[in-house]
């Protein structure tokens, strides 16, 4: 089936299957992390097990990235 073919099809699918079409073709393009970063990740996450207070709420995030880049 060609591109274009896939294109026309898209409008008959439902929500459902678009939805998987899009997670495969995600999932198709997912290379996964570098060895260190996926060692920084779990090191990270380990930090943050070990003291769970060093976190801040995600709106406190927001806010804080908003303010960086002034967006």
């Amino acid at each position: 089936m060609s591109l274009a073919q896939v294109l026309e099809e898209l409008p008959t699918l439902t929500v459902a299957e678009r939805q998987m079409l899009v997670l495969r073709a995600m999932e198709l393009d997912d290379s996964g992390l570098a060895p260190e970063d996926e060692r920084l990740v779990l090191s990270r996450l380990e930090d943050h097990r070990r003291d769970p207070s060093s976190a801040i709420p995600f709106e406190q995030m927001k806010s804080l990235l908003r303010e960086e880049f002034k967006r």
